[in-house]
């Protein structure tokens, strides 16, 4: 009896320790002098992969090899990223070539040949408040026909600057400062007489030195200038010009004897008003249209009395190097008097009048950009 009560208090004993081990104990707060290094929890997490459900026509799954069977080479060269620039530049080089020969020609004709030659170089400079432009333009031409002498078509050498600034980027009025200068290279002649100049280098030659206010408005190639502070000179440096008072100079003081007592002066000043605008602007495909202006009066003498320059021109592309040109240039200038008649002693028998100067151009030839 006693026997079969202690089996079964020792069964319960054991059945009793195998459930505690299985037993897993409450968790307790951690305690930082005891670290637990017996226990690690690991969780495993799995996804499933989504299937590819759109695969392109020409992919090999099987076979991932790269390869530029299909690609196309590129058109133009690979242009690294550079930082931009804030300067605009233009180089341009032209030659304009026209020429007419006649053979046993019934109707009558003298052979001739004409050239010009042209430079235009443009420095623009522009960020947020600040504007700089500067322009050098240079042209000269030749004329040879047969019986007569090599003449000059046309010949002139024009440089602007203009500084702009503005108080904020939103107007498009600036204070603006400019300056001009404009000369010939070679003598000038009323043809035939080749005695005589009426016009040499520096002989005239203008500078204008301005200030006042410009409306230039952003994205377009428009310029209109107010200058009310400008000064202009006249410079006359051939003595014998200057003498006979050519461009407005005070000429040279005589006597009965048409002896020079007196020199005439080299330079003429004034300061008046200045009104000026350029524009350049596309009218049709692969033409382009340019246009300068400049009306100018003087405050002390003959207030009222404007002196114009204007330069209209039109430019057709036929390619990237064969160009052709339309130009009028249309001068006024108070200043000169045409078809005076001086007598030996100096005195002016016939007073002269003053003109409108009228320039008609029309020229192809070729065109380098650069």
């Amino acid at each position: 009896m006693y026997g079969k009560i202690f089996i079964i208090v020792l069964l319960f004993l054991n059945f009793n320790f195998l459930f505690a081990q299985d037993t897993i104990p409450a968790p307790q707060a951690p305690d930082s002098t005891q670290v637990d290094s017996m226990r690690i929890d690991t969780i495993v997490i799995r996804t499933l992969q989504d299937k590819i459900k759109y695969i392109p026509r020409g992919a090999d799954l099987t076979n991932p090899v790269v390869s530029f069977k299909r690609t196309k080479p590129l058109e133009e060269k690979y242009r690294r990223f550079s930082i931009p620039s804030f300067w605009e530049k233009e180089n341009k080089l032209g030659f304009n070539f026209s020429e007419v020969a006649f053979v046993n020609w019934n109707a009558g004709g003298n052979n001739s040949i004409s050239g010009l030659a042209s430079a235009k170089f443009v420095r623009n400079y522009k960020f947020r408040y600040v504007q700089l432009n500067n322009n050098l333009d240079i042209r000269y031409g030749l004329n040879a026909q047969e019986g007569f002498k090599l003449r000059k078509s046309d010949d002139a050498l024009r440089f602007s600057s203009t500084f702009a600034f503005r108080r904020d980027t939103i107007s498009n009025w600036y204070y603006s400062a400019s300056a001009e200068f404009r000369t010939q290279f070679s003598n000038g002649y009323k043809y035939p007489n080749r005695d005589k100049p009426i016009s040499r280098f520096m002989a005239p030659g203008y500078a204008l030195l301005g200030a006042g206010t410009s409306y230039i408005p952003e994205g377009k190639k428009f310029n209109l200038r107010l200058a009310p502070l400008t000064f202009k000179s006249t410079f006359v440096l051939d003595q014998t010009l200057a003498n006979g008072g050519a461009f407005g100079v005070q000429k040279a003081l005589v006597d009965t004897d048409g002896n020079i007592i007196k020199e005439g002066e080299n330079v003429y000043l004034e300061f008046g008003f200045l009104v000026s605008n350029s524009w350049e602007t596309v009218v049709y495909d692969n033409v382009k249209l340019n246009h300068r202006l400049q009306l100018y009066s003087d405050y002390v003498k003959n207030f009222g009395n404007i002196d114009v320059d204007w330069e209209l021109n039109l430019d057709l592309t036929v390619n990237k190097y064969v160009k052709a040109s339309i130009g009028t240039h249309v001068l006024y200038d108070h200043d000169i008097i045409f078809d005076e008649v001086k007598a030996t002693d100096g005195t002016v028998t016939t007073p002269g009048k003053r003109k409108i100067q009228f320039k008609q151009l029309l020229g192809v030839g070729l065109v380098y950009d650069f």
